[in-house]
């Protein structure tokens, strides 16, 4: 008991807010365009597919956040990363083997995003990212 007494008086609280940027979103094959909307047609969203977001994590004084652990999840796809040195992370739920998907009669959905590291408050947005369909 000691010793974990001990381990969490030097994990040090949070006290920093996250400023979180959704640089870029897209499918996989058609590649990202600005913003947190990826656009699909019928055709794709009639199976499961990939999608790939870029996001950049920073301080309340503009300095990157480093090695923060990030998670998109939603639709039944999930993507994980941790953040560069610049604090900019690439997401694809590609690379967790977890494809996103619409039902039959879903025309949008959304992914949630959670982003953790120490010394800061935990970062989490619903509805971070939209799919939408088109016809």
């Amino acid at each position: 008991m000691v010793a974990l007494a001990a381990l969490v008086a030097i994990i040090p609280p949070p006290t920093k807010n996250m400023s979180v940027n959704i640089i870029e979103s897209g499918e996989q094959s058609a590649g990202p365009t600005p913003g947190n909307t990826i656009i699909v047609d019928s055709t794709v969203a009639s199976s499961p597919f990939d999608i790939g977001v870029e996001i950049s994590v920073s301080d309340p004084d503009g300095y990157p956040v480093r090695a923060a652990n990030v998670v998109l999840r939603g639709l039944g796809g999930v993507a994980t990363g941790t953040t560069d040195d610049y604090g900019n992370c690439s997401l694809s739920t590609a690379s967790s083997g977890s494809s996103v998907s619409l039902g039959p009669n879903q025309n949008e959905g959304t992914m949630d995003l959670t982003i953790s590291t120490d010394g800061f408050y935990d970062f989490e947005k619903t509805d971070a990212v939209m799919i939408v369909r088109t016809s």
